[in-house]
């Protein structure tokens, strides 16, 4: 008798197996849909029927490194933040959503939030971020000019890093600047947000990212636009009590 009941004690717990099974691979089945009302996981993966990953969702500890045409690259510096990442249609990176916030055991805050969209195959032209601590929160909207990909790539970039990190001190902003006047460097055109100062402000720049005009309100509301030239130095001011 009690080897009966162990015979089925044991199928019991076959079938409850092949239950949870059933369940949990269901979805795989073209013809059905998995219901949850919660799941918690580390990290998902969203995928084309050919495997290419379009978006990534993940924790900390899981997240991913860059990905460009179907194949990942190491970023160890990204395990700082949680958050996703969108991928286009042959595989590269297209943007993300980043984000983190703690205090350390000495009291300070590091926070910070960033979502981008990337140009094809290149960097952030446009990102929306907020950054946070004790002594400034600054939140933003940055539009960049990128350059083309077959004009500058994400490996150019790397290799443009390096050769001026071997470079001496003083030779360095030369180097930079060479780049950016042909074309190859990222430039930020736009910034729109806060000031230290409390003030919000409205930056437009040239194509060498020179700021030419700023719409500036000051934290007690007083209104102003100035004009600059291309070495910094303001042309004209435009204020309420202006004449002009």
């Amino acid at each position: 008798m009690s080897q009966l009941k162990a015979f089925f004690a044991g199928a019991a717990t076959m079938a409850g197996g092949l239950i949870a099974v059933v369940l949990l691979t269901g979805a795989r089945d073209p013809g059905k849909h998995a219901e949850f009302d919660e799941i918690t996981v580390g990290r998902i993966n969203i995928v084309e029927p050919d495997g290419t990953k379009r978006l990534v969702i993940s924790n900390r500890a899981q997240f991913p490194g860059d990905f460009m045409q179907g194949k990942e690259g190491a970023r160890p510096d990204r395990r700082a933040f949680a958050g996703m990442l969108f991928i286009n249609d042959e595989g590269t990176e297209n943007g993300g959503l980043i984000q983190k916030g703690s205090i350390s055991d000495d009291g300070k805050v590091s926070s910070g939030l960033s979502l981008t969209f990337d140009r094809f195959r290149q960097d952030q032209a446009l990102q929306l971020m907020n950054n946070d601590s004790a002594n400034h929160q600054q939140t933003g909207v940055k539009i960049n000019d990128v350059p083309y990909f077959q004009k500058t790539s994400m490996a150019d970039i790397q290799r443009f890093g390096d050769e001026a990190r071997k470079l001496p001190a003083d030779q360095r902003e030369a180097y930079w600047q060479k780049l950016s006047a042909e074309e190859r460097l990222s430039v930020n055109r736009i910034w729109l947000g806060n000031t230290r100062d409390k003030g919000s402000a409205l930056q437009l720049k040239d194509a060498q990212g020179r700021v030419r005009m700023m719409l500036l309100v000051s934290a007690d509301g007083a209104p102003l636009i100035q004009m600059l030239d291309e070495h910094g130095n303001v042309s004209k001011t435009i204020s309420p009590g202006s004449k002009d």
